[in-house]
Formats: structure tokens, sequence, C-alpha cells
């Protein structure tokens, strides 16, 4: 009596074991050949679809559409306007267009609704198409919709990304093109010039890998001052880091990479890394009601004396480095080495 439903799945089955005796369409047996056609074809599609007939709106899932419904209430035999009652007032209009004749196909359509027991935006692609009986009158409406919502927030992060990414580069021109002013700016050679630019973006370009880890919001202190430090540390010993796991931002990574390598090349070169006798103490003292101090200490070196001129790298110290990090630093050419430190109060920590 049912052929109809035959092979028809899960809705098929629900279709014949609901309580139709008092609904306004009557018993399945009753339904005119329009209606029976058009929820066989629905049952017999694995795109996700809905019959929604007469003028109660009644609807009719298939079984590719149950998960569009999520945890709502069963919505076999209910008004389309009741199982999508918080999205009605935006969809209810294009609906009353099908009804009225006019398909619509829509893609992307944005919606507010409430499948989980609260609000959450979602995206259909749908087309609300006309169902005619043979004398050519719409009794009703096939709602055949596939969600997009993760295809478009997927979409839309990647906006975010590409925007950030912009935003990022940006950045990174204007750090290399003031590391490239300050270089150069002086009466310097052009081969020495070229030495120390390489030097600092190569420190920069070492930034960027620890931050990439991250998503560029992030890094670890010690694992920046491995990665600035890798090409001083020719033995275990020449380099001594020792401090608790604290993380600062973004910016303030790059800022201390390059103060970090600042003192790391003038150690190389004048200080306590040019004799193989000479080492580096690098500690940091941070926790929850503690400043964040990060101390540089030189022995076994030259003697120190102070540059006769202040070039980019005490720049760096004394004004980039503190500026990110809302603290203050001190650099003292003590006569057994040379010494920084930077002291960041507990109320300016990140």
């Amino acid at each position: 009596m049912l052929k109809f439903l035959t092979g028809g799945g899960r809705m098929a089955e629900a279709i014949r074991t609901h309580d139709w005796t008092d609904h306004p369409l009557g018993p399945p047996e009753g339904w005119s050949a329009t209606l029976k056609t058009t929820v066989a074809t629905a049952l017999a599609s694995r795109f996700p679809q809905c019959v929604v007939w007469g003028e109660h709106l009644t609807t009719i899932p298939n079984d590719a559409f149950l998960p569009i419904l999520g945890n709502k209430p069963p919505a076999l035999g209910l008004p389309f306007s009741t199982v999508w009652a918080e999205a009605w007032p935006t969809i209810g209009p294009i609906a009353d267009r099908a009804f009225a004749g006019e398909p619509t196909f829509i893609e992307d359509f944005p919606l507010v609704v409430e499948r989980q027991g609260t609000p959450e935006d979602a995206w259909f692609t749908f087309c609300y198409g006309p169902v005619r009986d043979e004398r050519g009158t719409v009794v009703g409406m096939l709602d055949t919709v596939i969600e997009t919502t993760g295809a478009v927030l997927a979409r839309q992060q990647a906006e975010v990304v590409a925007q950030e990414l912009v935003h990022r580069v940006k950045n990174a021109l204007s750090v290399a093109q003031a590391i490239a002013a300050q270089t150069l700016r002086g009466d310097i050679s052009l081969t020495e010039a070229r030495r120390r630019l390489e030097s600092r973006l190569q420190a920069m370009a070492r930034t960027h890998d620890v931050l990439i880890r991250t998503d560029w919001r992030e890094a670890d202190v010690e694992t920046i001052l491995e990665h600035i430090l890798a090409p001083y540390v020719d033995r275990p010993d020449r380099i001594a880091l020792s401090g608790p796991r604290h993380v600062v931002t973004g910016r303030q990574t790059l800022s201390l990479a390059l103060a970090i390598h600042e003192l790391a090349t003038n150690a190389a070169k004048y200080g306590a890394l040019s004799r193989d006798e000479g080492h580096v103490a690098l500690s940091w003292t941070a926790g929850r009601d503690l400043p964040f101090v990060l101390s540089w200490r030189e022995r076994g070196g030259p003697d120190v004396t102070p540059p006769t001129r202040r070039g980019f790298g005490t720049q760096i110290l004394e004004r980039m480095l503190p500026g990110d990090f809302g603290g203050r630093s001190e650099l003292e050419y003590a006569s057994e080495g040379l010494r920084f430190t930077l002291t960041v109060p507990q109320t300016h920590r990140t």
C-alpha cells in the first residue's frame, strides 16, 4: 500500500510509524500522487532535502537532511515555520516566494539557528523550489540544501590569516629598513656595513623561525636565546643559560632577539667570546609575583673600555628593548666584563 516509501531508509520507516490520524495531511495512503512522488524522490536522494507541503507547511525531511537539524525535536509532520522558528523571519519570505511559484537559489546564506540549545551562526547553500500538482498549482516546496558553515569559516579564517600575514610582512620590512638605515649610518666601510647588516638580518630570520611555531603570538625566553646564540656556541660551557620558563609576546621576542644578538656579536668581536677562556652567563628570573630580570655577564675577556660612540646596538639595548617590555635596562662596562640587565616590574609583565 505504501510502495512509494520502499527503500526510503530511516525516514521512510518514521513516516510509516508516525501517527497521522489527526494531522492535516492524513494517513500516507491517502496522500496525493504529487505528494507521494515528491516524498519518494526526496527519500531516494542522498542530498539533503526536505519536502514542505500545503498551507500548514508540513515538514518531511529525508535521511540526509537530519544532520542539519542537529538536536532539534523530530521535525517530521511539524510546520516548517516551527522547525526553524528562530530563523523564520529571515527564511519565511523566501518560502513565501516559492509557494508563489518563484524558485530561489542562494549560496552561503547566513542564519542564526538553534540546534544545540543555544544560538549559533551557520551558513547554507539552498534552493527553495515550488512543487506543482497535475493542474500546475503550487502545492508544496522542496528544500534542497547543504550546510557550508565549515567552508565559510575556513575562508574567513584564511582572509584573517592573509591580512595578518600582510601586517607581519609590513612590520618585518619596517624593522629591516630600520636595521639597514641604522647599520649604514656612520663612517664604516662597505664591507663592514654588509657584514653587520647580514648578521642582523639573519638574527631577525632566526627569530621568525621561533615565532612561526606559535603563529607569531609568543615565544619562550630560553628558546629565543638558544636560537640567537647558536652561531656563537663552539663548546658547551661557552654560554651558560639559566632561568625558569617565561613567555613573552611576539613584539618582545623580536626586540629581545636583536638585543641578545648585539651583545653576542660585541662579545665575539671585543669581549668574552673573543678569547678561548672567556664565557658568558645569561640568566633570568621570573615568577607570578616577581619581576622579570634578564642578566648578561661576561668574564674572561679583554679589559673593557666604554665605546667612543653610541651605535645601533646600544640603542636597541637602552631604548628599544626596555620600551617593548615596559621596563628599564642598565649597561655597565665593568673591568672584568660587560654587564647588561633588563628589569621588568611585575605590573608590566605580559
